[in-house]
């Protein structure tokens, strides 16, 4: 940088105001590229709760149906016994859940944030079941797309 002549003569040390300006939008820049890349790895990072919630869920209906030949009602029949608490989703929701008829059946579902997460590609993709419309279960599981939902 220049020094400049400023008043009386002497040389002014500072920073012009296009200068500061410059600075300021990059930082700008920089600081919204960082919120954005932030936004996206919490939304992973939710999804990734998500899924592993379910796979708890999972296991502790398993164990239930092991102890008692039918899945429970609700999932808050697995507490205490087969898992602490029961999870929440992420965001505050509760996770989606049917028993079928007979109760040896089961539909557990939530909707995911990102379409291309990798779990979606080995769940049940259940929906509604257009082979047997009348299933109470199918057409409990709600939420938009990608939605991941998974049976016994």
């Amino acid at each position: 940088m220049d020094k400049k002549k400023g008043c009386c003569g002497k040389a002014s040390k500072g920073f012009t105001l296009i200068e500061l300006l410059v600075v300021i939008a990059i930082i700008g820049i920089l600081a919204t590229i960082v919120l954005v890349s932030l936004n996206s790895a919490r939304q992973k990072a939710r999804d990734t709760q998500r899924v592993a919630d379910i796979k708890q869920f999972q296991t502790a209906l398993e164990m239930y149906f092991d102890s008692n030949t039918a899945y429970p009602a609700t999932l808050s029949l697995l507490t205490p016994t087969f898992m602490p608490t029961v999870p929440k989703d992420p965001t505050g929701e509760d996770y989606s859940y049917c028993v079928g008829d007979p109760t040896t059946t089961y539909h557990l579902g939530i909707a995911l944030e990102d379409d291309g997460h990798a779990a979606l590609d080995n769940d049940s993709d259940m929906g509604i079941d257009v082979d047997h419309p009348a299933d109470t279960c199918a057409t409990h599981i709600t939420g938009t797309d990608p939605l991941y939902d998974v049976g016994p």
